[in-house]
């Protein structure tokens, strides 16, 4: 059985055939660029972290009071976290390729121009789920909270609370937009099927009502920002899986008796 000495960072291939050495090995290496793609995206973020802070405060309402801190180090840690967060987003795309690179080409074949076009799709999709998270969900879910309740409340917001919430909010949206893409890769490797998809849309509407409750906000008009392009974005899954996919794993045998 022919083996591959050495695959160094190029794709493994169904016919290599590697031991389960060189599989570890090909993880680790994966690992190792996704830490280099971290540790350079965190070193860029911090260079620039004034202007990353000034962003992040641009959705806050106009009338919102200035992000207070109340212990010595808040405003460090502050800074590295927010600095953190937009590291892993800056990163997350090449994350992305990393693990469809070592588990989508075990299981079939991928010409050039298939991982040049996933790597396009999950950046530009990513990158759509933020900006939409910053533009639009963000600024809206931001007018609600701090509105609410009219002048009952005198609302001031700690700068690490709301950091996390803006970064959690703008990644959960980023992650929410790779859905068509991760419908395709199911799909690619035999798990699903556009059909299933079809089938079960009623069970995905309710599943992205759920993922879209729990994220932070809550608010139902950030739900509905958030829910709608999900929509359209399933349907885009759908047809890339009927293009791209192929025929599930439990349906290339014959099937089972029903029990």
């Amino acid at each position: 059985m022919a083996r591959t000495p050495s695959i160094g960072l190029r794709r493994a291939r169904p016919d290599d055939h590697l031991s389960v050495v060189e599989h570890l090995d090909e993880l680790r290496r994966r690992l190792i660029v996704s830490a280099l793609a971290l540790v350079v995206a965190f070193a860029g973020m911090y260079a620039v972290h004034d202007a990353l802070i000034d962003a992040l405060t641009w959705p806050l309402p106009s009338d919102t009071d200035q992000l207070i801190t109340l212990s010595p180090t808040e405003p460090f840690f502050t800074t590295l976290k927010v600095t953190f967060w937009a590291a892993v987003l800056i990163a997350l795309p090449i994350w992305l390729y990393q693990a469809y690179a070592f588990v989508i080409p075990a299981v079939a074949e991928q010409p050039r121009r298939v991982v040049i076009a996933v790597v396009s799709g999950l950046s530009g999709l990513f990158v759509a789920g933020v900006a939409f998270g910053y533009f639009v969900v963000l600024p809206v879910a931001l007018n609600f909270l701090t509105g609410f309740g009219g002048d009952t409340f005198n609302t001031q917001l700690r700068a690490g609370e709301y950091f996390g919430f803006a970064t959690t909010m703008l990644l959960a949206s980023g992650l929410l937009f790779e859905v068509p893409v991760a419908m395709t890769a199911l799909s690619r490797m035999g798990v699903t099927s556009a059909k299933m998809y079809r089938t079960h849309w009623r069970i995905a509407l309710v599943g992205i009502a759920a993922i879209a409750a729990v994220l932070p906000g809550g608010d139902p008009i950030s739900m509905v920002l958030l829910m709608l392009p999900q929509f359209v974005l399933y349907g885009v899954g759908i047809a890339l899986s009927a293009r791209f996919g192929q025929a599930p794993l439990w349906s290339r045998d014959e099937e089972p008796d029903p029990v």
